[in-house]
């Protein structure tokens, strides 16, 4: 059997007149089956592909998908912290005829909620002849009363919206809520076509729908023409709150497609009226590049600790006074968050018939705001159901939980502070588990957006539903075109523009991230050669080789501290441990941490490394054998170093130059720590070279020594290729010299900083050391070299903080301004 087969006949038996059973259950409308037990006019133009899968083909699928999902590094942070992106292989399919209907009323809506925020913010006649009550708006804490003026109001306040949708039992689509304060979702809804349309080759070359590629062009284009009509190079940046964000790989999605920079709160600042990117050493140096348009992903009550939350870390202080003076334009307008007020639902069609002169098209989910006498007396009376037919919220949208008697107390306690909202019986879709297909609730988010002088729906979206246990999964939409011929998205061809080529300023909490981004991957890759090496003497018989393998560990121990004297569990915590200081899993979540920072300037192949990571990591949890630990390091190893081919791939920015000089400070720090096991000599002369060999290996210069010096050299010869070898891009002086080189081509770099300076001073001790006498002995210690390698390793550290207190110093720190008024601040510094 099929698995649409089989789920078509769950359902028809689901629907059976069961004795007790529960009728309002066969009301539900299905995605895919009709009630007579056939598929749907938008599955039957699929019927070919998809009534020949079998649950081993689909179970294949989703197990792709997986492991794409993972190669990209697609992630949601929620409360119990970041959680893998999980989409469904059957996609939710709408025909063109059903979808026309719906894009009209969304189109209709996003034309409404604009001209309702452009009032609220403006002449608020809505408030002033009771379509709207003045208590259900001022009371929610979306509404920015520092923007509320005529003399500043914007007539287009709102570029994108996002609209949650369910369908009732009949079919109808129906409002849930209204995303608009910054709508999220468009990233991951392109993540998954792409997933979908690669792994279902099939059906998606049978399937004749809209792709997605053109909206995002006109967005783009959207956002540009959102900037004063004067700037013919306007600059466009996405403001997020930070890779700990709910959706921060969305955000990173969008600025990395659209081509805009990513930034934080503290990458900007606002001078002379203007907001700007900040350069380093802000404020002792001028910004140079101005920003005019913010596609913001942080709340309005985030964005401005000066006029709204003062304990605010995320938003630009003085971003007010720059929206108010027109010279910034912000991307959904500040104060859209009082548009997802719950309250509203129950006013709109008055509004929209005041302001739009039009009848609402598209319902949503009744609501009753219980500040209104009428509206309160039916919440009241809907409590009691049997039912459960409403749910609770307060304005800010969150669902309150309790008992009926609870809830009638809390309510009545403070009845403007809430609304009901009437339960609808979402429409089922199949959704995959467990080997089968089980029928699961879904809701519809739908994105339109201002393009020109109309609103224009995305054909497609992204359809969320809930699996066997509970979990959230997601689902592609796939809008059918009415005509093969028709453009996608029925858009058309975007036009050209005039080519004005440029590379955007990093902030420096951007290069700061590249900085330690290079020197972590830096570090995970020295530490996993050493791992592999040190395993490897442990591995193999022969006298000296496990003395040999004991020096190597030490070294392991002085980069990682000690956990564990068996020397398997020891190499194994080097490998998982995340909390360890120092352990290749630590350098990788801190490198994958840095990474986050500035995926937008990253290509997706990043992302292989650490999905290559989490599975050889999974690989040595699962079995004890000693073999697995060589092999897991050599994997995660592999992913590392492709990480080198992804970033030889990036244009010779700021940011490249100081992913390369974090890489080089690393690669010097890394060889004084691994030489320290060559500091302290044997009477076994077979024990020494082992040592020498494994350090050789682990410093990836095995090979190397032997071709240089036709076999074993001796110990001189050894310190010649690590340490003075220019043509050995392992050796110090190597990396001495492209530290010059990377350090040479930073905006701030003169010849003369301090940073220079130390690079120079290091290159020419390292020039005048005499190898011999570092390989001298004295009573079996190497007492010049150990000297030698931490000094060396002294003002390394030393460079490090020079680099960061030039590149990375971005101005003083931000204060907290909400216990304390602005002028006692500036009083107590």
């Amino acid at each position: 059997m099929t698995v649409l087969h089989d789920y078509a006949t769950s359902l028809t038996q689901a629907t059976l007149p069961l004795p007790g059973g529960d009728a309002g259950e066969a009301a539900r409308f299905d995605e895919v089956i009709g009630p007579e037990g056939t598929l749907r006019p938008a599955w039957k133009a699929l019927a070919a592909a998809t009534l020949s899968l079998t649950p081993s083909e689909v179970d294949r699928v989703d197990a792709e998908i997986a492991s794409a999902l993972a190669d990209d590094g697609v992630t949601y942070t929620h409360r119990e912290g970041t959680r893998p992106w999980r989409l469904d292989p059957f996609p939710l399919v709408v025909d063109a005829a059903s979808w026309s209907r719906l894009e009209v009323g969304l189109a209709q809506r996003a034309e409404l909620l604009n001209a309702i925020m452009a009032d609220l913010y403006g002449d608020q006649r809505l408030l002033a002849d009771g379509v709207i009550p003045a208590a259900a708006v001022v009371a929610h804490p979306g509404f920015v009363r520092a923007i509320a003026r005529p003399s500043i109001a914007d007539r287009h306040p709102l570029l994108m919206t996002a609209t949650d949708l369910g369908r009732d039992a009949d079919g109808e689509w129906r409002v849930l809520s209204d995303r608009v304060q910054a709508p999220s979702g468009l990233g991951y809804a392109m993540e998954n076509r792409q997933v979908i349309s690669s792994l279902l080759p099939e059906l998606y070359q049978e399937a004749d729908l809209h792709g997605l590629a053109p909206y995002f062009a006109a967005f783009r284009d959207a956002l540009l023409r959102s900037a004063d009509a004067g700037d013919t190079d306007p600059r466009v940046v996405v403001l997020s709150p930070g890779t700990h964000s709910e959706t921060a790989y969305d955000q990173a999605y969008i600025a990395n497609h659209l081509g805009f920079p990513l930034v934080q709160g503290s990458d900007l600042v606002v001078h002379e009226g203007s907001v700007w990117i900040q350069p380093p050493r802000w404020p002792r140096s001028k910004p140079v590049d101005r920003v005019d348009v913010i596609l913001r992903r942080v709340d309005s009550t985030w964005c401005d600790p000066l006029e709204m939350r003062g304990d605010s870390r995320l938003g630009i202080a003085g971003l007010v006074e720059a929206v108010r003076r027109g010279r910034v334009h912000v991307v959904n307008g500040l104060g859209a968050g009082v548009l997802e007020n719950p309250a509203l639902l129950a006013f709109l069609p008055g509004a929209c018939e005041r302001l739009l002169g039009e009848q609402l098209r598209l319902p949503a989910a009744p609501a009753w705001w219980c500040g209104d006498r009428e509206g309160l007396a039916e919440v009241l009376a809907r409590l009691g159901d049997d039912h459960g037919s409403v749910i609770i919220r307060t304005l800010d949208g969150t669902a309150v939980a309790g008992t009926p008697d609870e809830l009638r107390a809390r309510i009545l306690a403070h009845p403007y502070r809430h609304v009901g909202i009437g339960r609808l019986p979402l429409s089922h879709a199949p959704v995959w588990g467990r080997g089968s297909a089980h029928s699961r609730p879904l809701a519809l988010r739908a994105f339109t957006m201002r393009h020109g002088s109309a609103y224009r729906t995305l054909a497609g979206g992204m359809a969320t539903t809930w699996d066997h246990d509970g979990s959230p999964l997601t689902k592609d939409v796939w809008v059918l075109k009415a005509d093969a011929s028709e453009p996608d998205q029925g858009l058309p061809a975007a036009s050209p523009v005039d080519m004005i080529p440029s590379i955007p300023t990093l902030a420096p909490r951007a290069l700061e991230d590249m900085f330690w981004a290079g020197r972590y991957a830096e570090r995970a890759e020295d530490l996993l050669r050493l791992v592999v090496a040190t395993h490897a003497h442990f591995d193999r018989a022969g006298s000296g080789r496990d003395l040999a393998g004991a020096v190597l560990l030490d070294v392991l121990h002085r980069l990682a501290g000690t956990r564990w004297l068996a020397v398997d569990d020891e190499l194994r915590s080097l490998l998982l441990d995340d909390d360890r200081l120092g352990s290749g899993a630590h350098a990788l979540a801190r490198m994958r941490g840095a990474l986050e920072g500035v995926r937008d300037q990253l290509s997706g192949d990043t992302w292989r490394v650490f999905s290559l990571a989490d599975r050889a990591k999974a690989a040595v949890r699962e079995s004890r054998h000693s073999p697995q630990i060589a092999d897991s390091a050599e994997r995660m190893l592999t992913g590392v170093l492709s990480l080198h081919g992804v970033t030889a791939n990036m244009i010779r920015d700021s940011g490249w130059h100081m992913i390369s000089a974090g890489r080089y400070l690393e690669r010097s720090l890394q060889l004084c720590t691994l030489l320290h096991a060559t500091t302290t000599s044997t009477d076994a002369a077979a024990t020494d070279r082992a040592v020498l060999d494994g350090v050789l290996l682990a410093a990836e210069s095995l090979v190397t020594h032997r071709r240089r010096y036709r076999g074993y050299g001796g110990t001189r010869s050894v310190f010649d290729l690590l340490l003075k070898d220019l043509d050995n891009p392992r050796s110090l002086a190597f990396s001495l010299e492209r530290l010059r080189v990377h350090l040479a081509a930073l905006p701030d770099s003169t010849g003369s900083t301090r940073p220079e300076r130390l690079r120079d001073e290091l290159a020419g001790t390292l020039d005048g050391v005499d190898v011999a006498l570092l390989a001298a002995e004295t009573e079996g210690r190497r007492l010049a070299l150990a000297e030698f390698l931490d000094t060396t390793a002294r003002d390394l550290r030393q460079l490090s903080e020079a680099i960061a207190d030039l590149h990375f110093a971005g101005g003083p720190p931000a204060m907290q301004m909400s216990s304390l008024s602005l002028i006692e601040e500036m009083a107590r510094a």
